[in-house]
């Protein structure tokens, strides 16, 4: 679906990206994470069509982005600064995305009207509450059927219920239209439960780009224990991290949870025990010994 290829772009001499590759798959949720400062925006804004690169290519099915009618209205973009017209009220909003979106769909729209109950349609919406405005953001947006939801740091403002409505919603919409989305945090765990794709982004290019399934079979955490001394692992476990507290040894391993086990349990431990790992501790361990931010923020 998108496509960005060895995308290099400066500003007045500060190198934002910086020959970026990055691979969203159709019908994916890919979630884009890293550290204030890192590119996120810089690079959505180029995917949405705002900036052009100096070098590179960035593609939605194919076809260059920038200055491109066609291709931008496959995608409904939500900003984290998001904004409306002066005087224009929810409908107002409807009206105009109605006019530039083709497949606008008003049953749609009055059917998501009970998901926002407290949203005012006929209140400015520039007068209302930032977790408000963003709230008729994702209606409008979803309404357009777009092919790509793009969404920049999507629920900050909201409270928790809305949230979870929020996401319910988008992944509804994965679900029956194949709606590919690309979301924008630095917050791992809201996306822990919502993304089938992570990249981690610094210094203006992505440092991992994987399936979350890939991910959670690369590394491994694991409790053991012995009566005596544990033995050394054999080369092809790696140990990315250990603690021990009496005899029970805490490791995380570069490794299958499936072979970190069958190794683990030929030493005759009197514990074993698997435990998952959350998308913290993999990118923790992952980026482990790279000298990068990205600990800092993960948090």
């Amino acid at each position: 679906m998108i496509q960005i290829t060895d995308v290099v772009k400066d500003f007045d001499g500060f190198r934002a990206l910086n020959h970026l590759n990055m691979h969203v798959p159709k019908g994916a949720i890919y979630g884009l994470v890293g550290p204030n400062g890192a590119g996120k925006s810089t690079i959505i804004r180029h995917i949405t069509g705002a900036y052009h690169q100096d070098l590179g290519e960035i593609r939605i099915d194919g076809e260059s982005v920038y200055e491109n009618p066609k291709v931008k209205e496959k995608f409904s973009y939500i900003p984290d600064d998001i904004f409306y017209f002066m005087q224009a009220n929810t409908l107002d909003m409807m009206k105009f995305y109605k006019g530039i979106y083709k497949k606008f769909d008003m049953d749609l729209f009055h059917a998501l009207a009970d998901c926002f109950p407290a949203v005012d349609v006929r209140r400015n919406i520039r007068s209302l509450s930032k977790g408000m405005q963003k709230q008729v953001a994702f209606w409008l947006a979803i309404c357009c059927r777009p092919e790509l939801l793009i969404l920049d740091e999507p629920v900050d403002g909201l409270d928790p219920v809305m949230r979870r409505q929020i996401w319910s919603i988008i992944m509804g919409d994965v679900a029956e239209h194949g709606t590919t989305v690309l979301v924008s945090s630095h917050n791992l765990r809201e996306l822990e439960d919502v993304c089938d794709h992570v990249g981690i982004m610094n210094d203006g290019k992505i440092l991992i780009e994987r399936s979350l399934s890939d991910l959670q079979g690369s590394v491994t955490k694991v409790q053991v224990a012995f009566d005596g001394e544990m033995s050394a692992l054999p080369e092809h476990i790696k140990v990315l991290h250990q603690t021990i507290a009496g005899r029970v040894h805490t490791l995380i391993v570069k490794s299958e949870p499936q072979e970190a086990q069958r190794v683990l349990a030929a030493m005759n431990p009197i514990l074993l025990d698997v435990l998952p790992l959350t998308l913290e501790e993999i990118f923790i361990y992952e980026l482990g010994g790279v000298d990068y931010a990205v600990k800092d923020f993960l948090f």
